[in-house]
């Protein structure tokens, strides 16, 4: 039976280390591409909340970059199509070695990555391998109740969390995001970020359990 893995890896142990130090706020995710195909396992890259043509440079001066196209700009994001340098193939190729595939991969400071293997065996392999540097958060089976993790990554909860003791929610407000930002040492904008898309996360998994979109 299959499951799925939640695991943070620094910047400097993946991917674009430079880019994103040479623009912190940007955050980008990764279009979802779940296959084993070295070459199509992440090429897309959406780019939003910072200096769109600062990050644009910085991603051709990153190291982990061959080669980088930007494809579309809108409603304030970018989206690059990105050819990865040799170090990030292979690292891509050991995970698809191990058996990993890549459903869901974000990354503000570091990365976020959301993996699928087949079975506890793979998963007990891909960590072996990566212990040094992919920390597992969470694994959970895929028929488990979606309302369980609320779709959260395991920033936005820390943020949460971190701006509920803080006295963020209360009335009147006991702490500020620059607060919050100084106890999880990230800028004031990356903590407005993740307190935006948590609480999104939280009303489509929670109030809107039925599935609806209404953004469209």
């Amino acid at each position: 039976m299959s499951l799925v893995a939640e695991f943070s890896v620094p910047a400097d142990d993946f991917a674009l280390a430079d880019a994103l130090a040479a623009v912190p706020e940007i955050r980008i995710e990764v279009e979802r591409l779940a296959t084993h195909s070295r070459e199509w396992v992440m090429p897309f890259v959406w780019a939003s909340g910072g200096d769109l043509d600062a990050f644009e440079s910085a991603l051709a001066d990153d190291e982990t970059v061959a080669d980088v196209a930007t494809l579309d700009r809108l409603d304030g994001g970018a989206l690059f199509m990105i050819e990865w340098a040799d170090p990030v193939q292979s690292l891509v190729d050991s995970m698809v070695d191990r058996h990993a595939i890549v459903q869901e991969a974000v990354a503000d400071r570091e990365w976020f990555l959301k993996l699928r293997f087949s079975d506890e065996q793979h998963l007990s392999s891909f960590r072996d391998h990566f212990e040094s540097n992919f920390e597992l958060h969470r694994k959970y089976r895929p028929e488990e109740p979606r309302q369980g993790e609320f779709g959260l990554t395991p920033h936005q909860r820390e943020t949460l969390v971190v701006a509920s003791e803080l006295g963020y929610f209360s009335v009147p407000r006991g702490a500020t995001a620059e607060d919050i930002a100084d106890e999880l040492d990230i800028s004031a904008n990356s903590v407005s970020q993740r307190l935006r898309r948590a609480h999104d996360a939280l009303v489509r998994n929670t109030l809107l359990i039925d599935g609806r979109d209404r953004s469209r």
